[in-house]
């Protein structure tokens, strides 16, 4: 079944998706184990976005899929979550950058392992993210950008938030489709996540919680 879910949603096959979804709830299956395999589903479909199988309408349309799998999910994943939030996050994808789906992945994961997420959406420019840090007072700042172009914007949104004397109050992670310890090293980023379990260890870590 986990196998099925994951080639399933890779080729974009959504009703067939979601009723392996419902059967597995229905079992009793746990929820999280649901949500991982969709998440090794967008891996592969990422890949073939990558090797040009798939375009930018197959990636907005497995992202839908993702968006209605999570909605069934979601009910049985934060009973088990518990209230207690162990810390608060900001996240956006970064200015000139409209791509989501890594985003919204990363976001709904932090939110079920308990974080408490200021998502600011696409082409945030590096002031929003400033004045949301001081705001909340997040200690950590999820940068998200598929893009190329994005890796400047990640820069200038690192620079911005030293210039207002965050940089030593937070830590910045980053992530997308091409991202590299190189880039990481180019923005000025604590560190970049490969996936979004990676993103979730990260905010772990820096809180305290793992």
């Amino acid at each position: 079944m986990a196998a099925d879910l994951a080639n399933i949603l890779a080729d974009l096959k959504e009703q067939e998706a979601l009723k392996i979804v419902k059967d597995r709830l229905g079992a009793g299956e746990d929820a999280l184990k649901i949500l991982n395999d969709a998440r090794k589903g967008m891996e592969v479909v990422g890949k073939r976005f990558a090797e040009s199988q798939y375009f930018i309408p197959d990636l907005v349309y497995s992202g839908e899929i993702l968006k209605a799998i999570s909605e069934l999910v979601r009910p049985k994943l934060t009973k088990t979550a518990g209230t207690k939030k162990l810390g608060k996050v900001v996240f956006g994808t970064v200015a000139g950058d409209i791509h989501d789906i890594g985003k919204d992945i990363v976001v709904f994961m932090l939110d079920v392992n308990g974080f408490e997420v200021h998502d600011l959406g696409v082409d945030v420019p590096a002031q929003k993210f400033v004045d949301k840090i001081k705001e909340s007072g997040a200690p950590v700042v999820g940068l998200s950008g598929f893009l190329s172009l994005a890796f400047d914007s990640m820069k200038q949104t690192i620079e911005a938030i030293q210039s207002a004397g965050l940089r030593d109050k937070v830590k910045v992670m980053i992530g997308g489709g091409q991202i590299t310890e190189e880039v990481r090293k180019y923005t000025g980023a604590d560190a970049f996540g490969k996936d979004a379990m990676a993103g979730v260890s990260l905010a772990k870590k820096w809180i305290g919680a793992g």
